[in-house]
């Protein structure tokens, strides 16, 4: 089966202003700012879009401004996952109507599944509101709590929810992963979805990666899957190991989405604050988080 999803998706942080309302506005120019630093697509509302966060009105508009992107080079995944099944139904069809390229939805994270088919059985009516598109399940094991082998999913998916397309795997389970990948055999995607080991999901055979660290710099990501396929292994090292360095630094500052959100202000994209339960960053950690770039050499790149 070809791919649907390609290269790089971003998974872009939520705009916000200082009172924690979204803002808007900045959306069509994140947009523009994704195409240009060669990413295919873009997966909202998801972790690091806070979108347990958000109210289901919010979704809708977030979704709805990010769909406008999708007449331009890129893809839109809209993440309509939640412990609530007919909302997120609801919200899957939305995000068809709308123009959205695919939908995706993670585990309920509250009461949660404890098989295969139970997981499935949740998702199948939400997949089924946008039958229309590509749907993949958010395999976040670190944030839901569901760690029920994606292996085990795949052996049946195709059964339970006929547009089943894939898995955004963001999980350090290797054995699993290669498992995934076997019993897929083709018919579906897997997404690798942690940035800081990019090199094992596609050393695994992947061929897609979604992650928020492409927010800011795709391009050395972008030369680290270009010399994988060059066999230039030394490279695809070098590069993975200044990923590693930036993401030692982002978890300083409060991990992924508080630390990653702060450097997009730094490169001129302004996605201000998170939302409670993070706690805004000071000036000083501003600063101290800038410091620490440079020395890094993050912004030579």
């Amino acid at each position: 089966m070809e791919n649907f999803l390609n290269g790089l998706i971003a998974a872009p942080f939520t705009p916000m202003d200082q009172a924690g309302a979204i803002n808007y506005e900045v959306i069509p120019k994140y947009g523009d700012w994704l195409v240009k630093s060669g990413v295919s697509g873009a997966f909202v509302c998801g972790t690091t879009g806070e979108g347990a966060s958000l109210s289901f009105e919010e979704k809708k508009a977030v979704m709805k401004e990010w769909a406008k992107c999708s007449e331009s080079a890129l893809k839109i995944i809209a993440h309509v996952g939640g412990v609530c099944q007919s909302e997120s139904a609801e919200l899957a069809k939305y995000a068809s109507g709308i123009g959205s390229d695919a939908t995706a939805a993670m585990a309920p994270f509250f009461f949660k599944p404890q098989t295969a088919s139970e997981l499935l059985y949740f998702l199948q009516p939400i997949a089924e509101a946008a039958s229309d598109l590509p749907f993949y399940y958010y395999h976040i094991p670190s944030m839901t709590g569901v760690n029920i082998p994606v292996s085990k999913i795949l052996e049946i998916a195709g059964k339970i929810i006929p547009n089943f397309a894939g898995v955004k795997y963001t999980h350090s389970d290797m054995m699993d992963l290669q498992q995934s990948i076997r019993v897929s055999d083709g018919r579906f995607e897997l997404l690798f979805g942690s940035d800081e080991i990019l090199m094992c999901g596609l050393g695994m055979g992947v061929q897609s990666a979604v992650g928020s660290t492409y927010n800011y710099m795709a391009p050395v990501y972008t030369e680290l899957m270009a010399a994988f396929k060059e066999g230039n292994m030394a490279k695809v090292r070098k590069q993975q190991q200044f990923s590693v360095k930036i993401v030692e630094i982002i978890i300083k500052y409060g991990g992924g989405v508080r630390g990653g959100k702060e450097i997009m202000k730094l490169i001129g994209l302004d996605c201000g604050p998170c939302r409670l339960p993070f706690k805004k960053i000071s000036e000083e950690e501003s600063l101290s988080l800038k410091n620490d770039l440079l020395e890094a050499g993050f912004f030579e790149n």
